[in-house]
């Protein structure tokens, strides 16, 4: 059964929410870079890529295929249509759930003109049947189709023209090895330090129409989690509040206003991550607590905690996982002790 689009709706969610989910379809989408020259950050990956493309345009071949991973919310698909437009070949776009039997895969195949690039968003959700199809689509540019049923079956051998597969993934250890290995090119996606969130900040402002000092991008960067998916839906948060209060510009003190507003702090941590960080410190005396108390405690599934809010806890330093469950770590202690201070003051924590 396909997994809903959008499981949790926070402003601080890596995941699209369901209207960035519509905007991402499409393709005049005002927001996403269309060439490496306009996509701040990343700059190991952009620059091996760089490399890559400017190499397989001098071969005047496809380039090899690549698999991009790592957290939501960091580029992956926008990396992959700078690609395409790079290359100046065709992009095509799918998902993992949507190719259900390898004949889906093998109608999407045999319809790629020569060159293009096939994006596979959420790679690791194929059918082991379905991978199977594609090694040889990936290595030789051919399908073996079986034509007929029962004993009179046979498997036919179909050439399909040359293309780049790039594949997505937020767990990479869900790929089996053989397939893993038919990616020339395997690039992870980082967190965005604070700069570059600025830069995709003052462009999104651009494209929107939006005035945005240096100072509120840097209020909004600060706490965007190191995601520019989760950046620019805070820019759009703050352009409200500037709208309501009619400021003529989203400074620093409009952006903390919506920020706060949003129980947002300035770690990017929301009511939910400090409610996980409180439970363990106070009721469990800072862990270790099982992933599964820590879920019955909490009211929420085990996989939520580990997939959505975990990731970025253990990132900033506040929380540590271990064989023996989760702990606050000295960072985590200490964040905890400081919104104790200023709930006791009276403040927001």
């Amino acid at each position: 059964m396909e997994e809903p689009a959008v499981k949790i709706e926070r402003y601080v969610s890596p995941q699209a929410l369901l209207s960035e989910v519509e905007e991402k379809k499409s393709p005049s989408s005002k927001l996403r870079p269309h060439i490496f020259a306009d996509y701040p950050g990343q700059h190991k990956a952009s620059e091996n890529l760089k490399i890559f493309v400017q190499a397989a345009t001098m071969r005047g071949q496809p380039l090899d295929h690549v698999l991009l991973h790592g957290p939501p919310g960091l580029g992956k698909t926008t990396l992959a249509n700078i690609l395409a437009n790079e290359l100046s070949v065709p992009f095509y776009s799918t998902s993992g759930p949507a190719i259900e039997r390898p004949g889906d895969l093998a109608g999407i195949l045999a319809s790629l003109e020569a060159g293009a690039l096939l994006f596979i968003d959420e790679i690791h959700r194929l059918s082991i049947q379905v991978e199977e199809v594609l090694y040889g689509a990936m290595e030789d540019f051919s399908l073996s189709v079986i034509v007929g049923q029962g004993s009179s079956a046979r498997t036919v051998s179909m050439e399909i023209a040359p293309f780049t597969l790039v594949g997505a993934t937020t767990k990479i250890s869900n790929l089996s090895k053989p397939f893993l290995n038919r990616f020339g090119i395997q690039e992870r996606l980082e967190y965005y330090d604070v700069p570059s969130l600025i830069i995709i900040l003052q462009r999104a402002a651009r494209c929107l129409g939006l005035e945005l000092e240096p100072s509120g991008a840097r209020e909004i960067g600060q706490r965007s989690r190191g995601t520019p998916r989760i950046a620019n839906r805070l820019l759009r948060r703050a352009a409200d509040f500037a709208q309501v209060v009619s400021a003529p510009s989203i400074n620093k003190q409009i952006a903390h206003r919506a920020l706060t507003s949003l129980e947002i702090d300035e770690y990017g941590l929301d009511r939910l991550d400090r409610a996980i960080l409180t439970v363990i410190g106070e009721r469990y005396g800072g862990g270790p607590v099982g992933i599964e108390t820590l879920a019955i405690t909490l009211g929420e599934e085990s996989a939520t905690i580990e997939e959505v809010y975990e990731p970025f806890l253990v990132y900033q330093g506040f929380l540590s996982r271990g064989p023996r469950g989760r702990s606050l770590t000295d960072e985590g202690k200490l964040l905890l002790a400081r919104q104790r201070g200023n709930s006791n003051d009276g403040g927001s924590a």
